[in-house]
């Protein structure tokens, strides 16, 4: 180990304190605390009613997309279909992903949550048309192994 003698060090802590009044001890125990490196260092400003709005404004449309995809009203089995379908879970997951960053940002929990499940939505329906046709889930009859139409 070191050859240090602790109970010199530890006389030298015990004046260093002695020299600082409890007032300002007590005063600085008081400041306060920034939430995050940013907001102290002045990089990124606080959330504004503003900027909350954009964020329910996505959540907003990502929910509705989210919803409507349920009701998709074309074929999607092959070909242009397939790709029209895909493309649009391809939005919807994207849309949950920027929602969730923009939450989580605006420390907004129940938005976050509500945004990743979105997300997750979004993956599921990939999940159904894609794993079929790359061999890792068997085909069926709506959701076949093949990607263009015969």
């Amino acid at each position: 180990m070191t050859d240090r003698d602790w109970e010199t060090e530890m006389k030298k802590i015990d004046r260093a304190m002695g020299k600082v009044s409890d007032d300002t001890l007590v005063a600085s125990a008081k400041a306060p605390v920034a939430s995050s490196a940013a907001f102290r260092t002045g990089s990124v400003s606080p959330p504004t009613a503003k900027s909350r709005f954009g964020m329910f404004a996505r959540l907003g449309l990502a929910v509705a997309l989210g919803v409507g995809i349920a009701f998709w009203p074309y074929g999607a089995r092959c070909g242009a279909g397939l790709a029209a379908y895909l493309g649009a879970v391809l939005v919807l997951v994207t849309a949950g992903g920027w929602s969730a960053i923009s939450a989580w940002g605006h420390r907004s929990g129940r938005t976050h949550v509500l945004a990743l499940l979105i997300l997750v939505w979004g993956l599921v329906l990939a999940s159904i048309e894609v794993l079929p046709r790359v061999g890792y889930a068997i085909p069926t009859v709506s959701h076949p192994a093949d990607w263009t139409c015969s």
